[in-house]
């Protein structure tokens, strides 16, 4: 049997962590579910500090004992807890500073201990992407701690931050890379599967605790609080984020051989055009094409078949009312840029602030997208460009750093020659390269799309080490 092959053997095979689950984490994880739900239904407001200090104490515990789970964990909180802040809403009263999302933030900052442990020396070992993106990033919070204020920096610098030291904590943990691939392969399939049948539920019936809430913050662009009028955004905080996860579970799903993989694409599939985000469809077929064109004509056919079967599940549906008016009115805008909104604005993004981004040296500083309402409360500027938002945040010295790191990488991971033979090594790739493609129109680096963006790209860099290692035993 050749190396390649022992390899795409083991790719089918499980850990025997996966095999025989740690007791302690999983009791931990039910534990968790469990104060989550009582507090939720019978807590009041008191179910947001519940939440967060129950939620980190949990990470805590998984992050020392069991990074397997905690990886885990990390993902289902960026899937969920926007949705149970809706709930803890519905039933104790609007909360406009949106504090419990924190704790999303807070959990995956466990891994600054990784980091910060292993980052100095890891230049020698490829983490140089790593560290000029660190370097970006905290030119800017110093320039946003002096221009803005430190609360608002501290606030912006958990977008900026959290997505690189989650990715760092991956790399680092290369040796283990079969494990974790296995568990993202699970994660996302299932995260698929109850996001996108959540989505499409609450387009039809629009949910009284979602209608409340769209009330509450007044987003127009979400649609209305009607059922069949909801931009989709599932359990999460918008219909953005919400379209950056399908895209890249739907993408992993072509890697799994799992039964349920085809009611998740069917579920899936419909939830994401429901989002109506368009740049992201295209994202998609961009991840597609890269997908294809990174494996060997075997594995290339079996892929088709598996598209070919999705297909076939897929499209009925999208064309079934009430779905099919929605998803074929959005669809018809690509044809007919002109007369489009959204397009227009984005249009008028570039215009006036291109030069103003470009000619920016110094940069404005992490917090300055957050103002401080009337209310006291901060409430984030959106810019529709990832590109401008870099350079209008780290002026030209941070943002020499940061997306020369990010580049770097990109560029890294595209020339491995394991996707050939990978398929989820082929998947995350092809994730990254989407990710990256949709920074022009969205500021992809930042909160979970950012997690996608760099997340999958350090673990095609760490599956990288631990083939290299594979093959020659005798390399640290």
């Amino acid at each position: 049997m050749t190396y390649r092959q022992a390899n795409l053997t083991s790719y089918a095979t499980t850990s025997s962590e996966q095999q025989q689950p740690p007791l302690l984490g999983w009791l931990a994880i039910v534990g968790l579910v469990l104060v989550v739900v009582v507090s939720t239904f019978a807590a009041g407001a008191a179910a947001r500090p519940i939440y967060i200090v129950s939620t980190l104490g949990v990470g805590i515990f998984l992050y020392l004992r069991y990074p397997l789970l905690y990886i885990g964990l990390v993902w289902w909180m960026w899937f969920l807890t926007p949705f149970i802040s809706r709930l803890i809403d519905y039933r104790s009263g609007f909360d406009a500073s949106r504090f419990i999302l924190v704790s999303q933030y807070l959990v995956t900052l466990l891994t600054l201990h990784t980091t910060l442990k292993n980052l100095p020396q890891s230049s020698r070992k490829g983490g140089m992407p790593f560290i000029l993106a660190f370097l970006g990033v905290f030119y800017g919070f110093l320039i946003g701690f002096v221009k803005t204020t430190p609360f608002t920096a501290a606030r912006g610098m958990l977008d900026w931050l959290t997505p690189i030291s989650f990715a760092f904590f991956i790399f680092i943990k290369w040796r283990e890379y079969p494990q974790y691939r296995q568990s993202m392969i699970r994660i996302f399939l299932w995260g698929v599967l109850v996001t996108g049948i959540y989505g499409v539920f609450q387009f039809v019936t629009a949910p009284e605790w979602d209608r409340f809430w769209l009330e509450s913050t007044k987003l127009k662009s979400f649609g209305d609080p009607e059922p069949l009028k909801i931009r989709v955004w599932s359990t999460m905080a918008s219909p953005g984020p919400f379209a950056s996860m399908m895209m890249t579970g739907l993408l992993l799903l072509f890697t799994s051989t799992e039964f349920m993989r085809i009611p998740a694409a069917a579920a899936g599939y419909l939830a994401f055009l429901l989002t109506m985000v368009r740049t992201l469809w295209g994202c998609w077929f961009v991840g597609v094409l890269t997908l294809l064109s990174s494996l060997k004509p075997k594995i290339q056919m079996r892929l088709m078949v598996t598209v070919l079967v999705m297909a076939i599940c897929v499209v009925p549906l999208t064309t079934m009312e009430p779905f099919s008016e929605a998803i074929a009115t959005r669809l018809e805008t690509l044809s007919n840029l002109e007369k489009d909104n959204s397009a227009q604005v984005r249009q008028e993004i570039y215009r006036d602030g291109f030069t103003k981004a470009m000619t920016n040296i110094l940069g404005n500083g992490i917090g300055n997208t957050f103002i401080v309402n009337e209310k006291g409360v901060l409430e984030p500027i959106v810019i529709d460009s990832g590109i401008l938002d870099m350079f209008f945040t780290l002026g030209w010295f941070g943002a020499i750093f940061y997306l020369g790191g990010l580049i770097l990488l990109l560029f890294q991971v595209f020339q491995f020659t394991e996707p050939s033979f990978d398929p989820f090594m082929a998947a995350a790739r092809a994730i990254a390269l989407a990710s990256f493609a949709s920074l022009p129109l969205g500021s992809a680096m930042l909160g979970v799309s950012g997690m996608m963006l760099w997340g999958f790209l350090a673990i095609v860099l760490a599956g990288h080490k631990y083939y290299v290692k594979q093959r020659n035993p005798g390399i640290n």
